[in-house]
């Protein structure tokens, strides 16, 4: 799934908002202090640590935020 977010700049602003509502819960979950829930290999967000989904919300936010602008 790392493919696909190497060209998220092309995902519609519906799916961009599903990714940021999926990188904030799991950022949530993250903050719990708790191992998070193991995700699906198929989920998008399969294998990113904390700072990565943290880096990769801060992307997803620019690219809303452009777009909205548009």
């Amino acid at each position: 799934m790392k493919k696909d977010l190497e060209k998220i700049h092309e995902w519609s602003p519906k799916r961009l908002r599903t990714l940021r509502n999926n990188l904030n819960n799991r950022l949530s979950s993250f903050s719990l202090g708790e191992k998070p829930k193991d995700l699906q290999a198929s989920h998008v967000l399969f294998g990113l640590e904390e700072g990565e989904c943290k880096e990769l919300l801060t992307k997803v936010q620019t690219l809303i935020k452009e777009r909205s602008r548009a």
